[in-house]
């Protein structure tokens, strides 16, 4: 494992129909969703660390604090950047912002834990 505080990782997407607010039901107008950006600021996160952890691990999210910012219209791409800020033993926390061309669209902080793939799908199997 060769984790260091700085790592950085990027994620973008294109605004289409299927992510937008009025798609998730998380209100009635056709801008990009607050649940499709915690996916993007999620993914910058995740490709943060990718490379970087042991054989068989991998990291879940476990908390965010999302300040979702400005509106994006359909067709515009977005993206994200995340920064690793603080390793306190599996826990990894993460500075994420995200932008479309014109504006900062969110911000979040995000904690994900590092998990044994194996144990964690075998875990929730056995729901």
């Amino acid at each position: 494992m060769s984790l260091e505080i700085g790592l950085r990782g990027q994620a973008t997407m294109r605004v289409t129909p299927d992510k937008t607010a009025e798609a998730w039901g998380s209100g009635d107008v056709p801008v990009f969703g607050t649940p499709s950006l915690v996916a993007l600021l999620e993914t910058a996160a995740v490709n943060a660390v990718v490379g970087h952890l042991g054989p068989g691990e991998t990291t879940v999210g476990t908390w965010l604090d999302v300040s979702h910012l400005a509106a994006t219209p359909v067709g515009v791409e977005v993206s994200a950047e995340a920064e690793l800020v603080a390793i306190e033993g599996r826990k990894l926390t993460f500075a994420v912002v995200a932008h479309d061309p014109r504006n900062k669209i969110g911000e979040c902080r995000h904690d994900r834990m590092i998990v044994s793939r194996e144990r964690f799908l075998a875990k929730v199997q056995g729901k």
